[in-house]
């Protein structure tokens, strides 16, 4: 059944192509009913500072429930080392500064907020504690970076692909359909991203983007291990057609790759159940896009690869078809 697994691609393509469908009415639809197409976090929208500093030890989800009850739903919260004073000694315990941000609040919204922190968790010392307002151009400038970075990996691994595998025919579709699966992956996570925002009001922050990020990285090299096993059996198994020495590859990589994939998703599972709250979303964004990143190396990119080597792409190289026929089902390998 599954030395088969590429006649069968025309089922995946059609799934993939369903899920990408959804993904594109979801975010349409998230961008008509709240303006954007993802939820945004205060790293991109811009809000308030404040940086804490008790005179007790304090928990974050005490922090988060008097927050909350005030009416401040978007928060981040990270704990901070106590200030010192001049001789380099702490006067407050570990645990008893953070650094919270939140969307923008009134000035009198901060007076209560402050004044319910200090009678209900510790007191607050006065001196070390500050608010101020921030802007959302710090995630402005990571969204932009990350845009570069995506683009700059596309030329990169583009060149990279088409240098190492020069020695077998077409080696640029080798590189191609890398992308493809890459840009499937993200199309995948955008989507997950705005289904669970609409749905439970998840927000896309810095993290998210840097799970998307990972999940790139993991993708492609998934990808790059089952080209490179085609690119030997080529060589090797010059009398069998393309489609059959593709299914042989996969075979004889997919442990590997399953094996890799597993092992991380494993931990992540283990993190959502038993990790903070701070850390889930970017968790199971990240388990996510693993997944996807899997699928996408062995029913996207490889299937993608022999459907062009056939000529079964339309408006794509119309006389490959002829070629492979011709040949008996591939070119002979470039010397």
């Amino acid at each position: 059944m599954l030395f088969k697994l590429v006649e069968r691609r025309r089922y995946y393509f059609a799934f993939s192509g369903l899920v990408i469908l959804i993904g594109i009415a979801t975010l349409i639809y998230s961008t008509v009913a709240t303006g954007k197409p993802l939820q945004l976090s205060i790293d991109f929208t811009g809000g308030t500072l404040f940086e804490l500093q008790f005179e007790q030890l304090v928990g974050e989800q005490q922090i988060r429930d008097v927050f909350k009850a005030e009416g401040f739903e978007q928060l981040v919260a990270q704990k901070l080392v106590p200030i010192a004073d001049q001789a380099g000694e702490t006067e407050f315990p570990d645990g008893s500064r953070w650094s919270v941000r939140t969307e923008e609040a009134k000035t009198e919204q901060i007076d209560t907020l402050l004044n319910r922190l200090s009678a209900e968790l510790a007191p607050l010392n006065q001196d070390a504690t500050t608010t101020s307002e921030v802007s959302g151009a710090v995630g402005n400038e990571v969204s932009q970076a990350a845009v570069g970075a995506t683009l700059a990996a596309t030329v990169v691994i583009t060149a990279f692909i088409w240098f190492a595998f020069r020695r077998v025919p077409h080696p640029i579709r080798y590189g191609a359909c890398a992308i493809l699966a890459m840009f499937h992956d993200i199309l995948v996570v955008l989507t997950v991203m705005s289904v669970l925002g609409l749905l439970f009001d998840w927000e896309a922050d810095a993290l998210f983007l840097t799970a998307l990020l990972t999940v790139l990285g993991y993708s492609v090299q998934d990808t790059i291990v089952i080209f490179d096993r085609i690119r030997e059996n080529i060589v090797r198994r010059r009398g069998e057609s393309f489609e059959l020495i593709v299914n042989r590859s996969v075979l004889e990589t997919i442990h590997r790759s399953l094996g890799t994939q597993l092992n991380g998703m494993f931990v992540m599972i283990a993190l959502v159940l038993f990790g903070g709250e701070t850390i889930r979303q970017f968790v199971i964004i990240m388990l996510i896009g693993l997944a996807s990143g899997t699928y996408s190396s062995i029913f996207i990119a490889v299937p993608l690869l022999v459907s062009w080597e056939k000529g079964e792409i339309p408006l794509v190289n119309r006389r490959a078809r002829e070629n492979y026929n011709l040949s008996g089902g591939i070119s002979a390998p470039v010397n």
